[in-house]
Formats: structure tokens, C-alpha cells, sequence
């Protein structure tokens, strides 16, 4: 029987484009690969990806599988876990790594199931036990408020990751690979469902998963108009807008702008929480941030221990005199 060895990663595309989800994917999985001292593979599928395949080199993968037909142009479950089936058996690889999105988090469980192994989902670190070479997965637990180290004891061992849990390597244009050409093997009985439509997610500025600063209100800022006054700041750094579960679930703002373990990761240079008590469920999602700041009535409140810097006082108070002497600052 042959040996389980190395990283696959799947490598999901939007819009023609390689996913920041890929390349991160890519960037964790040349570590680990190294550190195993085995190949990194990637598998492409979808309609005119063949394009990407160098892209995918050149960001760290040494082999790619390329999988293109038109009847998997978009992501439907069944296709795809007998497409995921068939080049897992040819790779064989130790480890497959999926992003926690929507897809990773529908093809994940059930690829494990087909491949008769495990998956566990929305890890916020991988890395190898040096004496076994076992795939350690961190993820959080108990609502996150503690961290648990899995290790499965089947191959392949699958898991997803939360974006901005790794970082990409930067591309190397002139990096050599191998590029496999799969044939799908799909008929269009096997198509069950069909896109009608896709509608895109509004989003204004600065995307909030990719802002370098973002500025984060909780329950405390107490309605839609509070957090006006962060969009101004927000504006101001050019930055985002985030929030805790509780605006969101009142409808103060969307639920795309939501920051914690049920909503998005964020990693951004400076993150300012305004009224936010510091949950532990809100700070797994923003815990990697390079500075936090934060501004709170409450010298209790759990925020605190996370910030670099704290205010204790009315945010707003605060808030529109900190915003002012930016201005002044930023003007001069």
C-alpha cells in the first residue's frame, strides 16, 4: 500500500483570482511541508483555472493538480468530494489543508468521511510534532475560552483553517513546479443543482478581514448612531469598521462586520475597541492584532488584560476628542 506523504492544499479561486484564503493555505503548508521535509502539493478546480496553476508555484507549491471542466465552474458538494476523492488517492498526501470558508467548511467533514479519516475545522495553528510527525491542530474550545491541541491518528489528516491564521509567502515568479492535468470525470447526471444567480457582498471601502486598522464597538456603544462616529474615525486611519455579536444581532451594523469566533478573524496593525468588554469570544478574533486600544467605562472589564493601551472613562467623551486631535495631528 502506498505511503501517505506530504501537503495538499486546496487552493479555492474567486473571481479568476487565487483567494487570500490560497495563499495564506499555501504559505502554512510550505512550512509544514518543510519541516516534514516533504513536497507541498495544491489542487486547482473549477472552470479556466489552468491560468493559476504557475501562481500557485510561485507561492510556494511544488506540485499542482489542475481539475478543470465546466461542470464544476461553480462549488456544488457532490462533484467536488469525488474530484477531492480522486486526487487525494493519486497524491496520497500525509495532511490536506482547507480553508474555514464556506466551501472548506461543507467539503471538509465529508471528504473525511469518504476517505474513512478525520477533519477538524476552523484551526487557528498547525504545526508537526517533532518525535511522531504528527499533525498538531490547534482550535479554539468551550466557547474559546481555552485552546486544544488534536492530533488524529488516521490519514489523511484533514483540517481547516481560519483565515489570517498564516501568513503567505511573498511569490517567487521564478520558483519550478509541476503542473498535473485531472481529468474530472464527471457526468452531468451528477450535477443536481444549478447557480441562478450570485449576488456579491456590498461592501464600502476597505475591506474589514484585510484593514490595517480597524475600529470595533460593542454593546456599550448603544445604537446604529454610536457607530457612526466610529466610521468617522475609521475613515480618518483609513480603516475599517467591526463589531461584537450584540450590534450585530440588534442590527446596529451587518453581520459581515461582526469580529469574533462566529464571525470574522481579524489581524490589523492597530485594532481600537470602543465599549467592548473583551469576551473571550470577541478577542478570538481579533487576539492577533499587532496593538490593541482599547476605551471602556469599566476598569474591570476583561478588555485590558488584552490591550497594549487603555482608557477608563465615557467613550463618548473619549472618542470625539481623540478623533479631533487626530485631525489636528494628521493636518500638521
Amino acid at each position: 500500500m502506498a505511503e501517505y506523504k506530504g501537503i495538499l492544499v486546496h487552493c479555492e479561486v474567486a473571481e479568476g483570482k487565487l483567494t487570500s484564503m490560497a495563499t495564506e493555505l499555501l504559505g502554512g503548508g510550505r512550512k509544514l511541508a518543510d519541516d516534514l521535509g516533504e513536497p507541498l502539493s495544491a489542487v486547482l478546480i473549477g472552470s479556466g483555472v489552468a491560468g493559476l496553476a504557475q501562481e500557485v508555484i510561485a507561492f510556494g507549491a511544488d506540485k499542482v493538480y489542475v481539475v478543470e471542466d465546466a461542470l464544476i465552474k461553480d462549488y456544488q458538494t457532490d462533484p467536488y468530494i469525488m474530484v477531492m476523492e480522486k486526487i487525494t488517492k493519486e497524491a496520497m498526501p500525509q495532511v490536506i489543508m482547507l480553508g474555514q470558508t464556506s466551501i472548506g467548511r461543507d467539503l471538509a467533514p465529508r471528504l473525511a468521511f469518504h476517505l474513512s479519516t478525520t477533519a477538524n475545522l476552523g484551526c487557528l495553528e498547525l504545526a508537526v510534532d517533532t518525535e511522531t510527525k504528527r499533525l498538531l491542530q490547534t482550535k479554539p474550545v468551550y466557547g474559546g475560552n481555552a485552546l486544544a491541541i488534536f492530533i488524529s491518528e488516521t490519514d489523511p489528516q484533514i483540517a481547516t483553517v481560519r483565515a489570517k491564521a498564516m501568513s503567505p509567502l511573498e511569490p517567487d515568479p521564478a520558483r519550478k513546479g509541476e503542473v498535473i492535468t485531472v481529468d474530472a470525470g464527471l457526468a452531468p447526471s451528477l450535477i443536481r443543482t444549478t447557480v441562478l444567480e450570485k449576488v456579491p457582498e456590498e461592501v464600502a471601502g476597505i475591506k474589514l478581514e484585510d484593514a490595517e486598522v480597524v475600529v470595533a464597538g460593542g454593546r456599550g456603544i448603544g445604537g446604529p448612531e454610536g457607530f457612526q462616529q466610529l466610521e468617522d474615525l475609521a475613515k480618518l486611519l483609513k480603516g475599517a469598521v467591526g463589531a461584537t455579536r450584540p450590534p450585530c444581532d440588534n442590527g446596529w451594523v451587518p453581520t459581515g462586520q461582526q469580529v469574533g469566533l462566529t464571525g470574522k478573524i481579524v489581524t490589523p496593525d492597530l485594532y481600537i475597541a470602543v465599549a467592548v468588554s473583551g469576551a473571550s469570544q470577541h478577542m478570538s478574533g481579533c487576539s492577533g492584532s499587532k496593538n490593541i486600544i482599547a476605551i471602556n467605562k469599566d476598569e474591570e472589564a476583561n478588555i485590558f488584560r488584552e490591550a497594549r493601551y487603555g482608557v477608563v472613562g465615557d467613550w463618548k467623551k473619549i472618542l470625539p476628542a481623540f478623533t479631533e486631535k487626530l485631525k489636528e495631528l494628521l493636518a500638521g
